[in-house]
């Protein structure tokens, strides 16, 4: 009975000194967020006179104005919300496609495998895979930024693996029944790869909005930037004024503010996407479970 007792305690304290440290990590992973919040709402008196502002007193929505009277910011939002939908699909098709393939027994299966395996432990580089882009006649072109990544091999493997764990019982079903491998992949496949799906959705779309590097290196034309690009100019550069030039304020508000405002539009539509798949993940667990 002692034991157990002191068991209890000890696992009492562990779990108060285990909820303690989460709750720091979180207050110091949102800590960012509320001073975003906080910045990009505030009036320029409150900015100047505080130096660390959590919570503005004087309420304005002047740089979110400013910043959504600007074409150029309007127009990057445009421009990756297409590059991310139309990328995510395209991955996921590719993805799925070959994944599904590479789970059948097909004649060069070992080979295939080897060569996503390499992609996965070499890449060509930067150079190389510049030429290609212009080769191909993708520079300045939005479908720089998708054609060139529409597989990643870990996705791929990792999807191939769980394509593998679907019982064969279902699939000669499908055939017994009369249906082909297409119609094995999207009316059997598929529906049962849900969670999956979601999974490595959010992970590409993830990719795609948080791109910034790969946009510098093929897109010239500043109307095809996209809003990672925009923020760099804004954030990093410090081109407010130039950047969003074609925003006209008489009295254009703090940088800073602007710069906040600018991080928090192009931040939010990514935290609105994800607790609609979190649902998913959390199948996709309970699934894995059973089947173990």
């Amino acid at each position: 009975m002692n034991a157990l007792k002191h068991k209890s305690m000890f696992d009492r304290l562990f779990d108060t000194v285990n909820l303690t440290i989460l709750v720091l990590i979180s207050c110091v992973m949102i800590f960012p967020f509320i001073y975003l919040f906080s910045v990009s709402f505030s009036s320029y008196e409150d900015f100047l006179g505080s130096k660390l502002l959590l919570w503005p007193s004087n309420w304005t929505t002047d740089a979110y104005e400013y910043i959504l009277q600007s074409k150029a910011f309007r127009q990057s939002l445009l421009n990756t919300i297409f590059v991310t939908i139309v990328g995510t699909v395209v991955n996921l098709f590719f993805t799925a496609t070959m994944a599904y393939a590479l789970s059948r027994p097909i004649i060069g299966q070992r080979g295939l495998m080897m060569m996503v395996v390499f992609t996965l432990l070499f890449s060509a580089g930067m150079i190389p895979t510049y030429l290609v882009v212009k080769a191909t006649g993708l520079l300045d072109s939005v479908w720089s930024l998708i054609l060139p990544v529409a597989i990643t091999p870990f996705n791929l493997i990792v999807m191939r693996q769980f394509f593998l764990g679907i019982p064969d019982d279902l699939k000669e079903a499908g055939v017994i029944d009369g249906a082909n491998d297409l119609q094995v992949f999207t009316r059997i496949i598929l529906p049962l790869s849900k969670p999956s799906l979601a999974a490595f959705s959010l992970f590409y779309a993830v990719t795609h909005w948080n791109n910034y590097f790969a946009p510098i290196l093929y897109i010239n034309n500043s109307d095809k930037w996209t809003i990672q690009v925009i923020l760099r100019q804004i954030v990093v550069m410090g081109e407010t004024t130039a950047t969003l030039a074609d925003s006209f304020v008489e009295n254009p508000p703090p940088p800073e503010t602007i710069q906040m405002a600018a991080i928090l539009l192009a931040t939010l539509p990514i935290l609105v996407v994800y607790p609609f798949l979190q649902k998913h993940f959390a199948k996709g667990v309970m699934l894995g479970a059973v089947k173990g």
